[in-house]
């Protein structure tokens, strides 16, 4: 009788090669995800890093709203600058709001 109750579970096998196939899927999408995400986004962060650590007084920048302006004065132990945006006007900056550096001479030819 207790046979009768046993049996159906030496029925059932276990998938085969399913384990592998699962391990090559993981391992493929972390790929994708490290080639696709993760190193594009850690270059970015280099070279914006590098460009803030570049940035000198009299250089000519453009910040995240678009707004343009020369460079009056950096202070290495703080995170702000000084940009002056029009004759006479300055405001105080965070350098991480610093998108690009500009070529000399562009606010002039605007």
């Amino acid at each position: 009788m207790l046979d009768f109750f046993i049996a159906p579970a030496y029925a059932q096998d276990a998938p085969a090669g399913g384990g592998i196939a699962q391990i090559v899927m993981l391992v493929g999408f972390v790929a994708i995800f490290y080639f696709l995400l993760w190193r594009p986004q850690a270059k970015r962060a280099k070279q914006h890093k590098q460009l803030i650590a570049g940035l000198a007084k009299g250089d000519e920048i453009v910040i995240g709203g678009g707004m343009l302006g020369r460079i009056t004065k950096v202070s290495d132990d703080s995170e702000f600058l000084t940009m002056e945006i029009a004759e006479g006007t300055q405001v105080n900056v965070q350098k991480n709001a610093v998108a690009a550096v500009l070529p000399k001479g562009t606010i002039k030819s605007i």
